[in-house]
């Protein structure tokens, strides 16, 4: 955890890393209570909870445009597919998760996941029903801060002080479609209460190069970190992966930054 902070934010004092550590687990730990809450949880409970502005996303659909949100790990990150299926019904929602070994664990999430509509995924699945899924219309939800598996398929580009790599899919998928790409944040005004909020990188991901979306989205992660340190998953392993010179074809830091 501290390793963590320590890459990102090598000019703070060790003092200040180890505020935003405490608040960390505090927001970490409200997760946990959370999502289990979500089993009862009513409309208005979470109504009250979870507000945003998803408006962009209707004008896009409007507009004949499939979409994908790009969200990264924040608090707290299963109320942001649950906020876009509530508020978003003229088309069908998807979200991508990675199967839980334990199936009774894995029905139970899947049964507050798909409480207003959302369809998940398996990330095991995707590839044979990804055909089926974008011959329609779609909103997507995407982690798209996940840890490759895989550190030569990925891409690769700074991150904060340090070289990390990427995944590939939100990107190529998004240009592969033509989908409009929209950046999500989750804010936190007082303890156990978000506020998502969109920002559209672009309408049409085929005009983009290699790399761009990628970037952009590394560019806003760093930037909504910043501001609001201990609203991250820190322990999520950013840095598992060392830079090789044999990924060199991968690396795609010449986004200019913001």
């Amino acid at each position: 955890m501290l390793s963590n902070l320590k890459i990102a934010f090598p000019e703070k004092p060790e003092k200040e890393l180890k505020k935003i550590s405490k608040q960390f687990y505090h927001n970490l730990t409200d997760t946990f209570v959370e999502i289990i809450k979500l089993i009862s949880m009513s409309d208005k409970s979470f109504n009250k909870r979870c507000k945003g502005d998803f408006s962009l996303i209707e004008e896009l659909i409007a507009k004949g445009k499939n979409v994908q949100l790009h969200a990264g790990h924040q608090f707290n990150w299963e109320f942001g597919s649950l906020f876009m299926s509530k508020v978003i019904k003229t088309v069908p929602t998807y979200a991508i998760y990675m199967p839980i070994k334990n199936t009774a664990v894995e029905r139970l999430f899947l049964k507050i996941r798909e409480k207003y509509g959302t369809i998940f995924i398996k990330a095991t699945e995707f590839r044979k029903r990804r055909e089926q899924i974008f011959s329609k219309r779609f909103v997507f939800f995407l982690a798209a801060d996940q840890n490759p598996g895989n550190p030569a398929a990925a891409y690769w580009q700074n991150y904060f002080s340090k070289p990390a790599p990427f995944i590939t899919g939100p990107e190529v998928g998004g240009i592969k479609n033509d989908a409009a790409i929209v950046f999500v944040r989750s804010r936190i005004p007082k303890r156990g209460h978000y506020i998502l909020e969109c920002t559209l990188y672009c309408e049409n991901a085929a005009q983009t190069s290699h790399g761009e979306i990628t970037g952009a989205f590394r560019n806003f992660l760093e930037k909504i970190i910043r501001e609001e340190p201990d609203n991250y998953l820190w322990t999520h392993r950013r840095w598992k992966w060392d830079y090789q010179e044999s990924y060199h074809e991968n690396w795609i830091d010449h986004v200019a930054r913001a």
